[in-house]
C-alpha cells in the first residue's frame, strides 16, 4: 500500500505541468529539478542503479558547484575563469512512473549541463554532449521501469580540463531540466516553424511548417489544427489539415493562415500571440503544442541602419555573459528578470548573448520584455582560444550543436540576428572563408528570416577571411570606433553593427582624481601599467581596456552614424571571470555598466540621460572627502539647458553641454556640507538632487526590489543593504561586516558587495559592504511563511530587520 501511495504522489507531481493540462492535452511537461542526488569526484559506479548513493547530498536543480568554492589562485581555472573550482561531479535521481505510462513516449529534456555530460537511465546509456551551453534530450520509453519498480538516472558532469573558456563557465547541471511525456503519436520537439512573410497593419500572413512523429507501428489518418490565440488566449483564426503519416516515421507539413489587425511586437510594445497545434487520431486530442508568436517585420539597411516594423531604431544593446552573479552560472528567471529591468530602466534595447546559446528562460523574457537580440553561437571555431576549448569539439558536433541551436530558438520574436562566432581567428587565414560559408548555409537551411552575422576584429577587408567569405548578411564589428567613418567606403553596400564596444573600466562607487585624465589600462597586450593598490578602476568615465574606447566617446560615434544599425555594449553587467586589467585576486570583470551585485555605476545614468524619454539629473561623486581636496564634480543630465551646481548654499556656477558633450563638471575644493544641482529648461526647475556629506554609520537600510515572493523554491528577492548616518545619508566609505539571519519561508542563496577582487564566499551568512552597500539574496524554501531577515554590525549601528510576505 505504501508502494502504490508513493508512486501516485509522484504521478501528482508530474502532472504539474508548464503552461499544459494533462487531461485533456495528452503532453505533460513537468518540472524534472527537485530530489537530486550529488557528489563531486568521479564516480563511474554510480551509473548502476544497485550502486549505493545514501552518503551523497540531496539538492533541487539547478546547480552550480563552482560557486560554493573558495577562491583560490591555485585552482587551474585561474582568474580569467574566476579562480574557482571545477573537476567532475555526479548527479543521481530516484522515480517511479505509473504504470498507466508504458505505452507513452517519454524523454527528459535538459536545457544545459557544463560540461561534457554523460546521461544513463537505469544503467543504460543514452549519450553525451560536451557543449556545455546547448540544450539537449534523450528518450528514456525502451529502458524505463513502471509500476513499482523506480528508475534511476544517473549524470556524470566533467569540467576537469582547464583552461576551457576565457571567461567564468560554472559546473554541473546549471540550467533546467523536464521531464516530457507524451503519446506516441506527437509534435517533435522543436517541431514547430513559424514565420510572418507579410505583414501590415491590416493583417499578417502566418506561415507554419509542423513535424510529427509517429513512433506507433500502423500508419495514422491525423487532424491536425493550428489556432492563433492572443495575450487573453481568445481565437484569432485557425487551419485545419487531414494528414496521413505512415507507420515508425516523421510527417513535414505546411499551413498558411491570415491574422487580420495584428497587434505588432516592438520594444515598446512587445505583443505576443501563441500559436496552439492540436493533434487528433480521430477524434481523440493526443497532442497539444504551443509556440510563440511575435509579429513584426524588420530591416537592415546599408545606409539607414536598422528599422523595427518600419520605424527607424537605433539598436541600443549590452552584451552579457550567461552568469548571475553571486549565484554563478545558475540560471533562475527571476534573477534574469532583475537584469533586463535594470537594463530596460537604462534604455537599453537590445541583447547579444555572449558567446554562445543562452538560457530559455533569457530568451523567452526578452520575448516579453521587447529587447532585440543578437543570438549568438560560437566563441571558437577549429583555431583554439585556450587549450582545452571547444575547438577540441569541433569536427565531432559543430554542426549538430549549430542545428539545435537554431531549430530550439527560431520561433522566438526578439531574435533577430543571428551570429556565427565571435572574434574568430579564422579571420586570419583563408579556412575561414570555407567555415563561415558552411556555417552560414546551416543556418539558413533552418531559418531565412535573419540576418547572418559573426562579429569581426579585423576590419579591413583584405585581412579579414570571415568578411571575404560573403556569407554574412550583418557584419558586425568589435570596437575601433574611430574607424567607423570610414566604413561605407571600405565596406561598399553592407549592412554594419557594432558587436562590441566601449570595454571600459569602473569599481561602483571609487573615484581617481582628476577626472579628465583618460586612462588606457595597460596601453597595448602585454605592457605594464599603474593601476591602484586596492585593484580598483575610477566610476568616472576615464579608464578603458587598451583595445577599447570610454563609454562617451563611443556613444558619441554611434549616435552621429545612420548607417551604423547600433552597438552592443561590453558590458551590461559585471561577470565572473576576465578581471581585466588586473589578475587575482581580482576575480571577476570591470567592464559593466552595473556591478556583479547588480548595483550601477554612474555611467548607468548616461546612458539613462540618452537612451530614454525620462528626466535625468544624476550628480557623483559622494561628498566625503579631505578638507581643501580637490574633486571633480560631474552630472549626468537631460531635457534640460543647463545645470547649476550648490555648495552649502553658494553657486558653484551654471554648466550647458556643448556641441556633442554628455556631461558637465566642475572642479571643486572640498568643505563638508551639501551639494544640490539643480537642472533647468528655459528658466524653469526640472530636476533638482542633493549629496551630503555623511557621519559615521547609525543604521542599516534593507530594501527589497518584492514585497511578496512565490513558495515555489524558485522565486527570489534582492534586497539591498545600505549603511546610512544619524541623518539618514548614505555612508559611501562604509566596509563594515553585515552579519545576516533570516527565519521563515526563505533562504539566503548569495551574498555580493559588487567589489571586484572580494574573495569571500558568495554563499556566506555575512557580507562585508563595500562603499557603503551589499546585497543579499533570499529565494522562497516551498513553506509559506513571512520571511524575516535580520541585518546587524557591530555596536554604534542600529540593528535592520525586514519582512518579506510570501504566497
Amino acid at each position: 500500500m505504501k508502494v502504490v501511495k508513493s508512486i501516485f504522489v509522484v504521478f501528482l507531481l508530474l502532472c504539474t505541468t508548464i503552461g499544459f493540462s494533462q487531461k485533456n492535452t495528452g503532453r505533460i511537461v513537468s518540472d524534472f529539478n527537485t530530489n537530486w542526488q550529488f557528489k563531486l569526484g568521479d564516480y563511474p559506479e554510480a551509473l548502476a542503479s544497485s550502486f549505493n548513493s545514501s552518503d551523497w547530498r540531496k539538492l533541487q536543480l539547478p546547480h552550480d558547484w563552482s560557486i560554493e568554492g573558495e577562491f583560490s589562485s591555485k585552482h587551474p581555472t585561474k582568474a580569467s575563469q574566476g579562480a574557482l573550482p571545477a573537476g567532475k561531479g555526479w548527479y543521481r535521481k530516484t522515480f517511479s512512473l505509473p504504470s498507466q505510462w508504458t505505452d507513452k513516449s517519454i524523454l527528459i529534456e535538459f536545457d544545459g549541463v557544463f560540461k561534457n555530460s554523460e546521461v544513463w537511465i537505469n544503467g543504460h546509456f543514452l549519450g553525451k554532449r560536451p557543449n556545455g551551453y546547448i540544450s539537449f534530450s534523450y528518450d528514456l520509453s525502451k529502458y524505463l521501469n513502471f509500476g513499482k519498480q523506480s528508475n534511476i538516472i544517473a549524470v556524470k558532469v566533467d569540467n576537469d580540463a582547464q583552461p576551457n573558456s576565457r571567461w567564468y563557465t560554472g559546473s554541473g547541471i546549471y540550467r533546467n531540466v523536464r521531464l516530457v511525456v507524451q503519446n506516441k503519436l506527437h509534435v517533435a520537439q522543436w517541431g514547430t516553424y513559424i514565420t510572418t512573410p507579410k505583414v501590415s497593419q491590416d493583417k499578417a500572413s502566418v506561415h507554419f511548417q509542423t513535424t510529427i512523429n509517429n513512433e506507433l507501428p500502423i500508419s495514422k489518418q491525423i487532424k491536425v489544427v493550428t489556432t492563433i490565440v492572443d495575450a487573453n488566449r481568445v481565437p484569432q483564426t485557425k487551419a485545419t489539415s487531414i494528414q496521413t503519416i505512415k507507420a515508425n516515421s516523421v510527417l513535414e507539413y505546411q499551413q498558411n493562415l491570415v491574422l487580420k489587425q495584428p497587434r505588432l511586437w516592438s520594444v515598446n510594445s512587445p505583443y505576443l500571440y501563441k500559436v496552439v497545434t492540436q493533434v487528433y487520431n480521430q477524434s481523440r486530442l493526443v497532442d497539444n503544442y504551443e509556440t510563440p508568436l511575435g509579429v513584426r517585420y524588420f530591416n537592415f539597411d546599408a545606409e539607414k541602419g536598422f528599422s523595427l516594423n518600419g520605424v527607424p531604431t537605433k539598436i541600443l544593446g549590452v552584451c552579457l555573459h550567461h552568469d548571475n552573479g553571486a549565484l554563478g552560472a545558475v540560471e533562475n528567471k527571476h534573477a534574469v528578470k532583475r537584469k533586463l529591468r535594470l537594463l530596460k530602466n537604462m534604455g537599453a534595447n537590445a541583447i547579444r548573448m555572449a558567446h554562445n546559446p543562452p538560457s530559455l528562460e533569457l530568451l523567452q523574457l526578452c520575448d516579453e520584455m521587447g529587447f532585440i537580440v543578437q543570438d549568438e553561437a560560437f566563441d571558437v571555431w577549429k583555431k583554439k582560444k585556450v587549450a582545452n576549448d571547444y575547438h577540441k569539439d569541433w569536427d565531432a558536433w559543430h554542426k549538430k550543436d549549430l542545428e539545435d541551436f537554431i531549430k530550439r530558438d527560431r520561433n522566438h520574436p526578439s531574435i533577430m540576428m543571428w551570429s556565427i562566432g565571435n572574434e574568430i581567428r579564422e579571420q586570419f587565414d583563408s579556412t575561414g572563408i570555407s567555415i563561415t560559408k558552411e556555417l552560414a548555409q546551416i543556418v539558413k537551411s533552418l531559418d531565412t528570416t535573419r540576418p547572418v552575422t559573426s562579429a569581426l576584429t579585423e576590419n579591413v577587408p583584405e585581412k579579414n577571411f570571415i568578411y571575404q567569405s560573403k556569407a554574412l548578411d550583418l557584419l558586425g564589428f568589435n570596437y575601433k570606433h574611430s574607424d567607423y567613418k570610414d566604413f561605407p567606403n571600405r565596406f561598399k553596400g553592407q549592412k554594419i553593427i557594432a558587436s562590441e564596444s566601449v570595454s571600459a573600466i569602473a569599481t561602483r562607487g571609487h573615484y581617481d582624481q582628476p577626472s579628465d585624465v583618460l586612462k588606457a589600462w595597460p596601453v597595448a597586450y602585454n605592457q605594464p601599467f599603474d593601476g591602484n593598490k586596492d585593484f580598483t578602476a575610477s566610476a568616472y568615465d576615464q579608464t578603458y581596456a587598451y583595445w577599447g574606447a570610454t563609454h562617451e566617446a563611443t556613444w558619441k560615434t554611434i549616435k552621429k552614424q545612420d548607417f551604423m544599425s547600433g552597438l552592443f555594449v561590453w558590458t551590461g553587467f559585471d561577470y565572473l571571470g576576465e578581471p581585466d586589467p588586473y589578475t587575482y585576486p581580482a576575480r571577476s570583470s570591470y567592464f559593466g555598466i552595473i556591478d556583479l551585485a547588480g548595483l550601477p555605476k554612474d555611467v548607468y545614468y548616461m546612458y539613462q540621460s540618452e537612451w530614454t524619454t525620462q528626466p535625468v539629473l544624476h550628480i557623483f561623486p559622494h561628498w566625503n572627502w579631505q578638507q581643501g581636496q580637490e574633486v571633480d564634480i560631474w552630472a549626468y543630465y537631460n531635457q534640460a539647458d543647463e545645470v547649476e551646481l550648490f555648495l552649502n548654499g553658494k553657486s558653484m556656477g551654471k554648466k550647458s553641454k556643448q556641441e556633442d558633450d554628455l556631461h558637465v563638471f566642475w572642479r571643486l575644493q572640498f568643505e563638508p556640507g551639501v551639494l544640490k544641482a539643480v537642472s533647468r529648461k528655459n528658466g524653469k526647475v526640472v530636476l533638482e538632487k542633493e549629496i551630503h556629506t555623511a557621519g559615521k554609520a547609525a543604521t542599516l537600510e534593507l530594501i527589497s526590489d518584492k514585497k511578496v515572493i512565490k513558495k515555489d523554491g524558485y522565486d527570489l528577492t534582492y534586497i539591498t543593504v545600505s549603511a546610512k548616518d544619524m541623518d539618514g545619508n548614505l555612508v559611501p566609505d562604509a566596509n563594515h561586516l553585515i552579519q545576516f539571519e533570516i527565519s521563515g519561508g526563505g533562504k539566503i542563496v548569495g551574498v555580493d558587495n559588487g567589489y571586484q577582487a572580494n574573495l569571500d564566499s558568495f554563499k556566506a551568512s555575512s557580507c562585508t559592504l563595500y562603499n557603503g552597500k551589499c546585497i543579499v539574496i533570499v529565494q522562497s524554501n516551498t513553506k509559506k511563511e513571512t520571511i524575516k531577515l535580520t541585518a546587524s554590525s557591530e555596536k554604534g549601528i542600529q540593528t535592520s530587520a525586514i519582512e518579506i510576505k510570501v504566497e
